[in-house]
């Protein structure tokens, strides 16, 4: 019997090294750069560019040179990529195990599942490839982070030793979330050093509280109903698989109010002064995009609502950026 089992064991081995190799022959050529831009999760880090960005014309009232906007715009991209990158690196034998159990399924209205999840774990990528794409977009974005203030290059690597710790706390605390919260703030806080190497500690304090609770309310904790099954049967240490469906939608709702909250406190407190009108269209937008569908997902604690929190609270810092844009546009004719 158990040489049998030894057997069987080999067989599925050896099938999933063959599907595997069919896998990664199928991604070929330039087709094969999905595979890596699926790595970085590159639609949903295309909408977080919109963080720094909006926290940056915050702070500093006005549009920054053409030089901090391009070195910018390269250290966000290249520095998001890294460390979403990073997540799947760190990740790599969870997601395998996830893998295996039949995980990594397509859900609807996932944005994060607009492209070929967790590629590694799925043998379409080699960890040799995996860590050289990460490698390479770090030093780049550590570089040009650099370039604009050291200070950045240093939040950058905060950030990513950050993105590790969260990664390694799957399995041991559901306290994660909070490093999660404190990862994504990371972004626009080096945007605001790249702007004004002495910004205020007031407004910086005002801005992590906001974004901190956005991406606990709006990402971190309705993100997790997409592989609940997996996390469940794991024991993750996840909010969701520790404190339950109810809790989970309580502590998303308070998040997202914080949000909508903080957000106008941030605006009305802030020595700088940002038009009317984008105060009351920033508050507009919360309400759509974060508090309309979290009471929703706090009334039915479903997967499909949880991720159409998701989805719409990752369009929030776009959305917000645009009004903010059109409304310096107009304040400065």
């Amino acid at each position: 019997m158990d040489t049998v089992r030894k057997r069987t064991r080999d067989f599925a081995a050896i099938t999933r090294n063959s599907d595997a190799l069919l896998g990664r022959r199928a991604w070929a050529g330039l087709s094969r750069l999905k595979l890596f831009l699926s790595l970085s999760r590159t639609p949903h880090l295309l909408l977080d560019l919109a963080t720094p960005a909006l926290a940056a014309l915050l702070w500093l009232g006005a549009f920054p040179s053409a030089r901090i906007i391009i070195l910018g715009f390269i250290t966000a991209f290249a520095g998001y990529t890294a460390v979403y990158a990073l997540n799947d690196l760190v990740d790599l034998q969870n997601d395998r195990k996830k893998v295996r159990e039949g995980g990594c399924r397509q859900c609807d209205n996932y944005l994060d599942g607009a492209m070929v999840r967790h590629p590694m774990a799925q043998g379409l990528l080699s960890l040799r490839e995996g860590l050289l794409w990460a490698g390479g977009w770090a030093l780049l974005s550590l570089t040009c982070a650099y370039l604009l203030n050291p200070d950045c290059a240093l939040i950058f690597l905060a950030g990513a030793s950050l993105e590790i710790v969260y990664c390694l706390m799957w399995k041991i605390s559901p306290f994660r979330t909070v490093v999660s919260g404190a990862v994504k703030t990371c972004g626009a806080a080096a945007a605001v050093f790249a702007v004004d190497p002495s910004p205020s500690f007031f407004f910086l304090v005002m801005l992590f509280c906001w974004l901190f609770s956005w991406e606990i309310g709006g990402q971190n904790i309705p993100n997790d109903w997409a592989e609940i099954e997996e996390d469940t049967r794991f024991q993750a240490k996840t909010v969701l698989v520790q404190l339950g469906l109810k809790w989970a939608t309580v502590i998303a709702l308070a998040g997202v109010l914080t949000t909508v909250v903080m957000n106008l406190a941030l605006l009305l407190l802030m020595e700088q002064k940002v038009p009317i009108f984008y105060v009351a269209a920033s508050s507009l937008i919360g309400f759509y995009l974060l508090l309309i569908p979290a009471y929703r997902l706090f009334r039915t604690r479903q997967r499909p609502q949880a991720l159409i929190l998701f989805k719409k609270a990752s369009y929030y810092p776009l959305a917000l950026l645009i009004v903010l844009t059109i409304a310096m546009l107009a304040y400065s004719a």
